[in-house]
């Protein structure tokens, strides 16, 4: 979507897969080898969650409620902790350019995150920016968690609410995500949007849409 030379105010990024990166094949084993629990693969997707991953990442059911479901699948002697684990083995970490990247673009940009997650990913989520000097109530100005919001991505209602909650009209915000589907929910709401892979340099990706956009 172009801005027809509107200033972009707003950047909107996605969490896992944008800014952290996913390797969902080693979640996988981590829930197999840890737990024993054979339906994973039921549950993780590449971009949405499904059936009680799903009900976690929307707010329907609480973590308590999604790791006493796991365990009641899993090896006997498995913990809540162990289920934790597994969710974090989703999270690999932060390339460390991106910080540096999000803190030259505060300069110049209003910085937000809009992800489908829930609270137990959140626990290391947090902690990926935190250790490296960079917590994330001081790096964006709100978090869009789908979790709190009780609505997922590519919903067009969830794009619109955290817009009007920006400030900002849906023509001068642009989103970043790894989703197809997030990409086009985000444009049939208004925003202009861009479509990233992980294995990608974000700085480089980021810097040929804005100028696509005019805004370079």
């Amino acid at each position: 979507m172009k801005t027809d030379g509107k200033k972009i105010d707003a950047l909107i990024f996605d969490l896992g897969g944008v800014l952290i990166d996913l390797d969902l094949e080693k979640c996988k084993r981590a829930f197999a080898e840890r737990l024993s629990y054979n339906g994973i693969d039921m549950l993780l997707d590449a971009f949405h969650q499904k059936g009680i991953y799903s009900d976690l990442e929307e707010g329907l059911i609480s973590a308590d409620e999604f790791r006493s479901r796991i365990l009641a699948g899993s090896a006997p002697g498995c913990t809540a902790e162990d289920v934790d684990e597994a969710v974090f083995a989703l999270l690999v970490g932060v390339r460390p350019y991106k910080f540096t990247l999000l803190t030259e673009l505060a300069k110049s940009y209003d910085l937000y995150l809009l992800s489908n997650t829930n609270p137990i990913s959140m626990i290391k989520c947090y902690r990926l920016f935190e250790e490296t000097g960079y917590p994330m109530d001081r790096m964006f100005r709100k978090l869009f968690l789908s979790y709190q919001m009780k609505m997922q991505k590519p919903s067009e209602r969830i794009f619109r609410t955290a817009v009007e909650e920006t400030g900002c009209t849906p023509d001068r915000v642009l989103f970043i995500d790894d989703s197809a589907a997030n990409v086009e929910g985000a444009e049939k709401a208004g925003l202009n949007a861009m479509l990233f892979n992980q294995e990608d340099n974000l700085e480089t990706a980021l810097k040929m849409k804005l100028e696509e956009l005019g805004q370079c």
